[in-house]
């Protein structure tokens, strides 16, 4: 393989990242990929002798936004020919294996499209860019038939061929780990089966692997990554399979590792061992996201989720039996074809009977390639928009009483980066919640005793306290 570096001359990489927190881990796991070419991290584009577009696929308007961006790339690159030089335009990510050609046809300065399961074979791809790198026109454009494309599901899983993570993985204390990666679940709206394949999970012993190198490297917390986090099933040393639970359980024993978070999960994995976890495992953070999209048993087999709303409330009761503090987040779909005025009624419903601490909510948008959108009875944009400030509403009201709940409390808060006042630093609580305080930087990374004084729509305001953050934040009893 040609190596495209340039002798005695370092190389930058910007990287762009939309979405999920996959799509951060990735775009975190790229950065060492490209590191031993000698690339190291620009702060902006123009900085950078490649960048990088992590896209994702599921927000409305996904792909107009990453064309939007690549016109302005397209500009920079032209502008970088003319003073003798050049940009490498990378577009990665669930838009680049959902479109894949069509990328390179609508927009002929991208260099490689490589989709998210291929990513490891970027120096790949790089040399093969930078041997088309004369086969330009002076505008900056590629010549037909020029342009490094894979989108390819391998045989071979790129988690085998990603370098150890170091410190440039851990943020302040905290650090994602991918542990599966898929869907099976095939959603009627969902673009995941088809740009992330089939269900994968890693074996558990690169999974703990990983995660001790993590934590040597300064993490404290950990957040397991996966499309379906709960549907790991990761083959052990002795070939057994191992659950979810079995591997927060593992993780536990890491000595330093306080914090243990998972994302984003599906109701229909969430099974017996996993609940007990919840009450067995101090490490593991009383925060749940618990997707349910909505309220309606119609709209719910309409959208192939495999679940009804009793089957939620229960599995609720159940998870809150065993941590009573436990902070709920879900996603709701709001206008999806067919829902009448009495299925978005019983989702307010649910969520009234619910509560939840914070919630991602959509308007249903048609992603191409899925059910959804070939079925009749498309709602019109003012309902939808109507539905969702209602729910919205609702939310925000659970969220605000929520983090009310929490003022006049002693919490441990690992904080994370400067506030947006000088002489004031951000942090997150066990339950998610961002939380300021008056401190100095020296405090970023570090577990704080906490006491909250204030809580708003989006954060709470809190002040230090004296004595030293305890190591492990105690199940309720």
């Amino acid at each position: 393989m040609k190596d495209v570096r340039t002798t005695g001359q370092r190389k930058r990489v910007f990287i762009r990242t939309y979405g999920c927190q996959m799509n951060v881990y990735d775009s975190d796991r790229m950065a060492d990929v490209l590191r031993p070419l000698g690339y190291s991290l620009a702060e902006n584009p123009e900085q950078a002798d490649l960048v990088v577009l992590n896209t994702c696929h599921i927000r409305e308007r996904a792909s107009e936004k990453v064309y939007s961006e690549l016109g302005r790339l397209r500009d920079l690159k032209v502008e970088r020919r003319r003073d003798g030089a050049d940009l490498t335009i990378a577009v990665a990510g669930c838009v680049a294996q959902a479109e894949g050609q069509e990328i390179i046809q609508r927009q002929p300065a991208v260099d490689i499209v490589v989709g998210p399961q291929a990513y490891h074979r970027l120096p790949e791809l790089l040399a093969r860019a930078a041997r088309q790198s004369d086969d330009r026109r002076a505008d900056g454009r590629r010549l037909p038939g020029a342009g490094v494309l894979d989108t390819e599901f391998p045989a071979e899983s790129k988690f085998d061929h990603l370098p150890a993570p170091s410190a440039a993985d851990v943020r302040a204390g905290s650090a994602f780990l991918s542990i599966q990666e898929g869907c099976d679940k095939f959603c009627t709206f969902c673009v995941v089966p088809y740009t992330r394949g089939a269900e994968y999970s890693r074996p558990a012993t690169a999974v703990l692997q990983e995660a001790r190198g993590l934590v040597a490297a300064g993490a404290v917390e950990l957040t397991l990554l996966g499309q379906n986090v709960n549907a790991y099933h990761g083959e052990g040393a002795d070939g057994s399979t191992w659950t979810l639970a079995r591997l927060i359980r593992a993780l536990a024993e890491i000595d330093g590792l306080v914090r243990i978070r998972y994302t984003t999960s599906h109701p229909r994995d969430m099974d017996d061992d996993l609940i007990a976890v919840h009450g067995d495992v101090p490490q593991l953070m009383p925060y749940l996201h618990l997707p349910v999209q909505s309220g309606s048993d119609r709209i719910l087999e309409a959208m192939n989720r495999g679940h009804g709303r009793d089957h939620y409330r229960r599995l609720v009761d159940r998870l809150r039996g065993v941590r009573p503090d436990l902070a709920l987040s879900s996603d709701f779909i709001v206008g999806f074809p067919g829902e009448s005025d009495a299925d978005f009624d019983d989702t307010m419903r649910l969520v009234d009977e619910v509560g939840f601490a914070s919630a991602y909510t959509f308007k249903y948008s048609r992603r191409p390639g899925t059910p959804g959108a070939a079925l009749g009875d498309q709602l019109a944009e003012d309902i939808k928009t109507a539905r969702l400030a209602a729910l919205q509403s609702l939310l925000g009201r659970q969220q605000r009483d929520f983090n009310a709940s929490k003022v006049g409390t002693i919490v441990p808060v690992l904080f994370a980066e400067a506030g947006r006042k000088p002489g004031q630093v951000l942090g997150k609580s066990p339950w998610l919640q961002s939380v300021y305080v008056e401190g100095d930087a020296d405090m970023i990374g570090r577990l704080v005793n906490v006491r909250l004084l204030a809580a708003y729509a989006l954060s709470l305001a809190g002040e230090v306290a004296t004595g030293e953050a305890p190591p492990r934040f105690e199940v309720a009893a």
